[in-house]
């Protein structure tokens, strides 16, 4: 396959346009990195309900336990404060609801926004890129071969316009039907230059 083409401007036009779609899928990816580390700052109020729980659930925890060393009271003194420790699970639990939640938008809200755009721009950009790589290094091999020329004018006359054609002959098929070397040898660099080629053999 052939990337690019040997003519200066078409070369040009190829670069840039190469350029063009990669600077446009990476304006959003960087949009994306950018909304992924904004949307995940919203887990901080998780963290602080983590945080918070696990504090009052260790607080009450151990007030439990020293509780239950109190004579006569002491159990139902360790059963109450086991509320505590209950409802600080609680806010720990929210708090990883929220984190859990806070870092799956993180994730998602990223590659629904980068997907779309990035899709788009290689479902255009790359079957036509692909396509001029194909052409482009069949032509080239195919100019090099014995006879080479002659499926090059072929292919000139069967796919290019009819005012590029007339250019080289009034009558090119018949021209090319006679084996006439100097149309034929036009006609394929017709074809090659339509790839922004340079004539070869």
């Amino acid at each position: 396959m052939k990337w690019y083409a040997d003519r200066p401007s078409r070369f040009l036009r190829q670069v840039l346009a190469d350029v063009v779609v990669l600077a446009w899928m990476g304006a959003w990816i960087w949009l994306g990195a950018q909304v992924h580390d904004t949307v995940q700052r919203l887990r901080a109020p998780g963290d602080k309900l983590v945080d918070a729980g696990s504090g009052l659930r260790d607080t009450f925890h151990d007030a439990a336990a020293s509780a239950g060393k109190v004579p006569l009271v002491g159990g139902q003194l360790a059963d109450t404060l086991g509320t505590g420790v209950n409802a600080g699970s609680t806010l720990v639990n929210a708090g990883h609801g929220e984190i859990d939640i806070a870092e799956s938008l993180a994730f998602w809200l990223p590659v629904a926004l980068v997907l779309g755009p990035v899709l788009f721009a290689l479902a255009i950009w790359l079957p036509l890129r692909l396509r001029y790589a194909r052409s482009a290094g069949a032509a080239r091999r195919i100019g090099r071969l014995d006879g080479g020329e002659d499926l090059l004018a072929l292919r000139a006359l069967t796919r290019l316009p009819l005012r590029s054609l007339a250019t080289v002959s009034d009558d090119p098929a018949v021209d090319w039907r006679k084996g006439r070397r100097k149309v034929i040898g036009e006609l394929a660099a017709l074809e090659q230059n339509s790839l922004g080629l340079r004539r070869t053999g």
